[in-house]
C-alpha cells in the first residue's frame, strides 16, 4: 500500500495518524543505521555497530584515485593557464601541455594569447571646430600578458572601452571636421592606436593592440543634408580652381610666347634700323667725299639718280618740247590698259623710254619741219 492512500495510516517519516512529522533524533538514528549497514556493520536489537576496514580502504583509494583525475587539466597550444592558489597567483603562467594541480586548492584560468579579439566602438564627438561627428572605429588586440590580464584589472573589456572612448575624443577633439571625415581618418586611426596603447600600458591590462580601424566618419544623421550640400559646394570651388589653374597654366606660356616673340621682332627691328642708319651714315660719308672732290659733277650725279629713282616709278610722262612753250602730257597708264592685260604685262621701263624718245624726235620733226603750226 502507498504511503499516501487512504488508511494507510503512515507517511514517509514513519508516524502514525495524526501524530505531526517525526523527530530530528530518530531520523537521524535511522540514517546512521542505514549507514552502517553499507559499511558492513550489524545491527540488532540494542547491538552495537562498526565499519568494515577494507571497505573503507577502498573507498578512500577511490576517492584519492578520483581527486588526482580531477586535478589533470590540458593548455592549448595558442593559450597560457594562471594558478590561482587559494586566490593568490603562483608564480608564472602555465606552457602548453598537460598539467596537474591539487583541485579545490588550485584554480587554473586559460587565457588565449594568439586570438585576435576585436571590440567595437561608437559615439558622438566634438571636433576642434565645433562640429559634431558620428565616428566608429573597431579595435583588434591580443592578450600578451595572461596574468596581468587577470590581475590587474576587474574587466579588462570595460576598461578597454572606457581607455577608447577616452583616446577617441582627446585625438577627435584637437582635429577640424574635415580631417575626421576625409583625408586625415588614417593618421586619426593611428593616432589614437597610439594614445590608447598608452593608457593600456599604464592600466597594466596585459593587452597589445593590434590594429585601430575607423569604420566610419560623418556628421550625425540629423544634419546630413546640410553636411552634403555643403561637400558639394566645396567641391564645385576646388572644380573651379582647378579649371583657373589649368587656363592659367595654358595661357600664361603662350603669353610669355608672344611676348618675347614682340621682344624678338623689336630687336631685330632696331637691328635693322640701326644696321640702315650705320648703312646710310657711311654712304653719306663717302659720297661727301667724293663730292669735296667734283662738286659739280657729284650733285649732277646725285640728281640723275635721284629724278631716275622718282620718274622710274610713274606711268606718266612729261615732255618738254624743245623749242615750244607747251609740255606735252602722255598718260601710258591709260593707254596701257586700253591695250588690254597682255600689253599692261608687257610694258616694262624699257618701253617706256623708247616710246618717249620716239615722241620726241616725232615732235622735234614737226617742229623742224613747220607742220606744228600748220596743225594748229
Amino acid at each position: 500500500m502507498a504511503w499516501n492512500e487512504p488508511g494507510g495510516g503512515k507517511d514517509p517519516w514513519g508516524n502514525r495518524g495524526d501524530q505531526g512529522p517525526p523527530d530530528l533524533d530518530e531520523a537521524f538514528k535511522k540514517l546512521q543505521a542505514q549507514l552502517s549497514g553499507i559499511f558492513g556493520g550489524g545491527s540488532g536489537g540494542g547491538g552495537s555497530s562498526g565499519i568494515n576496514p577494507r571497505m573503507f580502504g577502498l573507498i578512500l583509494l577511490i576517492a584519492l584515485v578520483a581527486y588526482g583525475f580531477f586535478g589533470l587539466y590540458q593548455i592549448d597550444q595558442g593559450a597560457r593557464g594562471v594558478v590561482f592558489r587559494f586566490g593568490a597567483v603562483r608564480d608564472d603562467f602555465v606552457m602548453p601541455g598537460l598539467h596537474w594541480n591539487p583541485p579545490l586548492i588550485d584554480v587554473v584560468e586559460k587565457v588565449n594569447v594568439t586570438r585576435v579579439n576585436s571590440h567595437s566602438h561608437q559615439a558622438l564627438m566634438l571636433t576642434e571646430d565645433e562640429n559634431i561627428v558620428d565616428v566608429a572605429l573597431t579595435v583588434q588586440y591580443v592578450v600578451n600578458d595572461p596574468v596581468a590580464y587577470l590581475v590587474n584589472v576587474r574587466s579588462p573589456r570595460m576598461s578597454l572601452n572606457q581607455a577608447t572612448e577616452s583616446a577617441l575624443r582627446h585625438v577627435v577633439g584637437g582635429s577640424v571636421m574635415d580631417d575626421v571625415i576625409t583625408a586625415g581618418r588614417e593618421a586619426i586611426a593611428v593616432e589614437v592606436q597610439e594614445r590608447l596603447q598608452a593608457y593600456l600600458d599604464d592600466y597594466g591590462t596585459g593587452i597589445r593592440l593590434d590594429k585601430v580601424n575607423i569604420d566610419r566618419s560623418a556628421p550625425p544623421s540629423q544634419v546630413a543634408d546640410a553636411f552634403n550640400d555643403v561637400q558639394k559646394a566645396k567641391e564645385d570651388e576646388q572644380r573651379f580652381i582647378n579649371e583657373a589653374n589649368a587656363y592659367a597654366e595654358s595661357i600664361i606660356p603662350e603669353a610669355r610666347g608672344e611676348a618675347q616673340q614682340i621682344i624678338e621682332q623689336a630687336n631685330a627691328y632696331r637691328d635693322r634700323v640701326v644696321a640702315r642708319s650705320e648703312g646710310e651714315a657711311d654712304r653719306f660719308n663717302k659720297l661727301y667725299v667724293e663730292y669735296r672732290q667734283a662738286t659739280e659733277v657729284t650733285r649732277d650725279r646725285l640728281y640723275i639718280d635721284a629724278m631716275e629713282t622718282v620718274l622710274g616709278n610713274t606711268t606718266k610722262i612729261m615732255v618738254a618740247v624743245e623749242g615750244g612753250n607747251n609740255i606735252m602730257y602722255l598718260p601710258l597708264d591709260r593707254l596701257t590698259q586700253q591695250g588690254g592685260s597682255g600689253t599692261t604685262a608687257g610694258v616694262t621701263q624699257d618701253n617706256v623710254r623708247n616710246i618717249a624718245d620716239a615722241i620726241v624726235r616725232e615732235l622735234n620733226d614737226r617742229i623742224s619741219t613747220g607742220r606744228v603750226r600748220d596743225t594748229r
